[in-house]
């Protein structure tokens, strides 16, 4: 088994496979202690790292500049490493079943290309068992090797929150596992050359706490929003309530909203399919993720209602809408609730101006087949609907927002409430939200 000490005198290498939000960050972290060697099928992007650009804005071009990292799309040369982290993407279906496509291919070409000797780490969501269950036969079998025998394998769920600048690897404490005693000690090791460590009493356990993390975060963000939908019915702002709520010393503090990207709106659906598998239906896990899975329509639904009780004709409205990233000042798309949110609004005849200054053009008209405007299109708006908090939105003041809309009966849609109600309306424009 590869040592510690060996990694640490670089006498062997390290190889991250999968650069994306989760395995590019760390890779660079662990340059700068290790021989890195870092893997990704994207041949452009692998190129565009090697000038120091990273399309995902996760790090800068002097961040990636002051490291020493191999970038190549060879996977022969994984070979090189006898320590190898997989951070490759877990998502769902259409079905929402967990689709293990990717972590399956990367397990193959791992086992394709590995020495014996070796120690194998995965960080991806998954649910309990899929390590060593899955992962472990596909290495098995490409590789010609034996578990505990001629390689080890280890978990270390990712605990990455794209475009948090605060709460970076190296700042949070990462949970680690191994195949044993000895594989365990080498991976926190390994991990704490780079930040805190919290050893698992075994893989499966860190699996499960990887995946029970997000499942946390969707129930109790679920209840936020079955109370914007219940308060919406006493004529009652949810934001008010949870402003005269939160005075209390132990409550928790969760806000409604759109819940997308790739990990609480995820992550619950990998726990709900093993819990299945396993004889037991998780009622509570299944029903917050059915409210927030139908958000976009309760919105979508209460703009028109809006509409319609002022009189407005939807079908003659001119609508805008700033923001389809699933999250603030981030250039992730994936699972975007704003994106279904405009296709829901079109069901009733709306075709909205989409603006994000953040998002990728070309990225959303493939993944959802919507154009992106430019800023200067935004004139002469009945409605306008801010639904990502991108700082160029804070900082836009209510003549901003009113200068992006027509003259009379306007209508503001605060999802991520960044403004004052009072604010609004003193502009002469007409304000909702949750």
């Amino acid at each position: 088994m590869v040592t510690f000490e060996q990694l640490q005198s670089k006498q062997e290498k390290l190889c991250v496979v999968g650069l994306g939000y989760v395995g590019l960050p760390l890779a660079v972290l662990l340059a700068k202690h290790f021989d890195v060697i870092g893997f990704d099928i994207d041949q452009e992007k692998i190129e565009q790292l090697k000038t120091g650009y990273d399309r995902m804005n996760e790090l800068t071009s002097d961040e990636l500049k002051a490291v020493q990292l191999d970038y190549t799309c060879d996977q022969k040369r994984i070979s090189e490493a006898r320590y190898i982290i997989v951070a490759v993407p877990t998502p769902v279906d259409k079905n929402n079943i967990p689709d293990l496509g990717i972590v399956k291919r990367a397990s193959e070409m791992v086992g394709a290309n590995m020495a014996a000797g070796s120690i194998v780490v995965f960080e991806s969501t998954v649910y309990p068992g899929v390590t060593e269950d899955i992962c472990v036969p596909l290495l098995e079998k490409t590789s010609g090797l034996t578990h505990k025998k001629n390689f080890w394998v280890g978990y270390s769920p990712e605990r990455v929150n794209p475009g948090d600048k605060e709460h970076t690897i190296d700042k949070i404490t990462k949970v680690v596992s191994g195949s044993d005693a000895e594989s365990s000690h080498v991976i926190a090791q390994v991990y704490g050359a780079i930040t805190n460590t919290f050893l698992a009493a075994s893989i499966r356990v860190a699996e499960a706490a990887k995946v029970i993390e997000n499942t946390q975060r969707d129930i109790n963000i679920a209840l936020m929003n079955e109370l914007a939908m219940l308060f919406s019915k006493m004529d009652i702002s949810v934001y008010d309530v949870l402003d005269a709520a939160g005075t209390k010393w132990n409550f928790l503090k969760f806000l409604p909203g759109l819940v997308g990207g790739h990990c609480i709106g995820v992550d619950p659906y990998y726990l709900t399919f093993k819990a299945q598998e396993v004889g037991h239906r998780p009622e509570m896990i299944l029903a917050g993720r059915g409210i927030n899975d139908s958000m976009h329509k309760f919105i979508a639904q209460s703009i028109i209602k809006e509409m319609v009780r002022v009189g407005k004709d939807v079908s003659k409205s001119k609508f805008a809408v700033l923001g389809i990233t699933f999250k603030e000042n981030v250039k992730d798309i994936r699972n975007s609730k704003v994106a279904e949110l405009i296709l829901e609004l079109k069901d009733f005849g709306v075709e909205p101006i989409v603006y994000d200054p953040i998002a990728d053009e070309q990225e959303v008209f493939h993944e959802y087949g919507i154009h992106l405007a430019k800023k200067e299109d935004l004139v002469n708006a009945d409605t306008l609907i801010v639904a990502v908090a991108h700082d160029e939105y804070k900082d836009m003041t209510p003549k901003d927002l009113r200068a992006l809309m027509n003259h009379e009966n306007l209508l503001l849609v605060d999802i991520k409430r960044l403004y004052s109600k009072q604010d609004i309306e003193d502009e002469g424009m007409r304000y909702w939200s949750m």
